[in-house]
């Protein structure tokens, strides 16, 4: 059982895009931090780029589909991974809204071709999935909206998930 809510991480977001992060409320930490966290000694540069690119599209370029590698979860669901260079080896999973909301999860070194062959890209992946379904039924129940702006998300942002 996850108990988590959804909080903007205003560091990162600008205007061109909110991005927000998943803070796990057991672990008093948010997934991407975590993230950041578990890779910042093997993987500091990378580290720094994916950083940074988040920036560019929060003040600059808006969620462009060509920023992100698309389809990552089930039929849409939004959930997609933010393309890295070619040769890096970390992979960050986002939910997309469109070109103003992303929501950047966690990931990890990609060393397999697909994220099913790797126990921690599939649980970081497959968590986000159903982060974007939890969303989507609170959408449903209209307990969960977006602003006007289609920037933020308003309602009930707290959840506790069956794992």
């Amino acid at each position: 059982m996850k108990h988590y809510k959804l909080v903007k991480e205003e560091k990162l977001s600008g205007t061109e895009v909110s991005v927000y992060t998943i803070f796990l409320i057991d672990e008093q930490e948010t997934v991407f931090n975590k993230f950041i966290n578990e890779n910042k000694n093997s993987f500091k540069s990378e580290l720094k780029d994916i950083v940074q690119r988040i920036k560019v599209v929060g003040n600059k370029t808006g969620a462009r589909e060509q920023f992100f590698k698309l389809k990552e979860g089930k039929p849409g669901d939004g959930v997609c991974a933010l393309y890295d260079h070619p040769g890096k080896n970390l992979r960050l999973y986002c939910i997309r809204y469109g070109k103003t909301l992303i929501i950047v999860g966690g990931g990890g070194e990609k060393a397999t071709q697909t994220l099913q062959e790797d126990s921690k890209l599939k649980e970081e992946n497959y968590f986000l999935r159903q982060v974007a379904k939890d969303i989507q039924d609170r959408m449903q129940e209209g307990e969960i909206e977006f602003s006007d702006d289609y920037m933020d998300l308003m309602g009930n942002l707290e959840f506790k998930s069956e794992d």
